[in-house]
């Protein structure tokens, strides 16, 4: 389970005395292989991964002191290719500040400057290659247990203070969820499953009003088709955390510049570069759709004519990414090369899962040449997205879960750059309302957010929309 931003104050403060009590224990309890097991705070590789977790959230937080691991709520580890640390901690500030680059750091004598976050970490350790990866940070301000007198676990529990006004939101909050349900064609298979997701929708519409309380620019966050699913079903089910895994990357060569800076605004819909927004369905294929999405766009400008290109034959045919378990595009574009190219969505059709290789040369309609990546001003993505077609992108991605309408600008907290897992499609960009944006095709279907597109705010690098900015190349 993922409490992250959404962990209820009472629920926060049961882990960490469960926590506390399991750490007294003095043998650790082991499972089967690939089951998670708990850890002691002595463990070697536990001190590795949080070490490595400090130091990308203080590589990644604009806060002037560093903070450090405070206590240890939680902890366990599980054996998935290689070892995944999950791990709940109270992180502090310390007295040094970053520049300062000090061998010890103590923490503040004065609680109130001690400023302590509830942080969530999960961490990936392939020890034989050396290589870790953040998989997953989510912080929020840790509560003072004192001032609650009640214990409020029950789900939408009436207190006799307000009785009429919370009947009143019980009954609003289930009509949302019946018109949720009819809406999306939501069936489910008990009543305890049908209440449990009406627990998860009713966390979510909390979620959605913290991020559209927060949000510095005009976008909508409400129910969306993703309302029932844990943020963790979602981003197995519709996300790629391959795309956060820099080591990963193939290396491509820059791309070249371009011949003037970028016009006023752009969309390649209106030059007729952009096919219909596609449905990846309950796959982590997004990275298929991305890159195909930029080789039609590239096949158009050089051709001029628009192809619907397949995305299944990436899923079935590149042997280096992972098909509905993710992938990257840089990986993609050299799958496609050595393929020999893409047949159509008519040819070669999306099923949205894994099956055996059906790729046949002969119905190759576009191929490309070679890659490039992109340079991570945005100013000069723009130029280039202007002068030679849209662009692959990836972000992290935790905002569109709700995301409806206008234009997206959250908080950093809730979109760190350096946890990228979603890749998408840069069709164009612009201003509305005095608001820059990126216009995103997103692999959704056409029911989410406006039309199946998706406006982020542009010009400050929000999301990690900067990071892995790439274009096939079509001589």
């Amino acid at each position: 389970m993922d409490f992250g931003f959404r962990c209820p104050v009472i629920l926060c403060l049961t882990l960490a005395v469960l926590a506390s009590v399991l750490a007294d224990l003095d043998d650790t309890l082991m499972g089967a292989p690939g089951s998670s097991v708990r850890l002691s705070e002595n463990d070697p590789g536990l001190k590795k991964a949080l070490k490595f977790a400090e130091d990308r959230y203080n590589m990644g937080s604009n806060t002037m002191h560093v903070r450090r691991v405070s206590k240890i709520l939680s902890a366990s580890k599980q054996l998935v290719k290689g070892i995944r640390y999950s791990i709940m901690v109270e992180l502090s500030n310390t007295q040094c500040k970053k520049a300062a680059r000090l061998m010890t750091c103590d923490f503040y004598p004065e609680e109130h400057n001690l400023k302590t976050e509830v942080c969530v970490f999960e961490v990936w350790d392939i020890p034989w290659e050396r290589k870790s990866t953040l998989l997953k940070q989510k912080c929020q301000p840790a509560v003072d247990p004192k001032p609650v007198e009640t214990n409020k676990v029950e789900f939408l529990s009436l207190s006799s203070s307000k009785p009429v006004e919370e009947t009143e939101y019980l009954v609003e909050l289930l009509g949302q969820f019946k018109e949720f349900m009819v809406r999306y064609n939501r069936t489910y298979s008990s009543k305890k499953d049908t209440e449990r997701r009406l627990r998860i929708f009713h966390e979510n519409l909390k979620t959605a009003e913290k991020l559209q309380s927060l949000d510095l620019g005009t976008a909508e966050y409400g129910v969306t088709k993703f309302s029932d699913l844990t943020e963790e079903e979602f981003r197995t089910l519709y996300l790629n955390p391959l795309l956060s895994q820099q080591t990963f990357q193939r290396s491509m060569k820059p791309a070249a510049m371009t011949h003037g800076p970028a016009p006023p605004s752009w969309d390649w819909r209106e030059h007729g570069a952009v096919s219909p927004v596609k449905n990846q369905g309950m796959c982590g294929s997004c990275w298929a759709f991305s890159v195909t999405g930029n080789i039609e766009g590239q096949w158009f400008v050089k051709t001029g004519k628009l192809l619907s290109l397949s995305e299944q034959e990436l899923v079935d045919c590149d042997t280096v990414d992972q098909a509905c378990g993710g992938g990257l595009p840089s990986n993609a574009y050299e799958a496609i090369e050595k393929l020999g190219g893409l047949e159509t969505e008519t040819d070669y059709s999306y099923t949205g899962k894994k099956q055996s290789c059906d790729f046949t040369t002969d119905k190759v309609t576009a191929y490309i040449n070679s890659s490039v990546e992109l340079s991570k001003d945005e100013n000069e993505i723009a130029a280039w997205l202007a002068e030679n077609g849209p662009v692959s992108v990836a972000l992290n991605a935790f905002a569109m879960q709700f995301y409806r309408k206008g234009v997206s600008h959250p908080l950093k907290i809730f979109c760190n750059p350096w946890m990228i897992d979603h890749a998408v499609l840069l069709v164009g960009y612009g201003e509305r309302q005095g608001k820059p944006f990126w216009a995103i095709k997103n692999s959704w279907g056409e029911d989410y957010g406006e039309q199946g597109y998706y406006y982020l705010y542009r010009g400050s690098r929000l999301c990690g929309i900067n990071k892995m900015c790439s274009s096939a190349i079509v001589n």
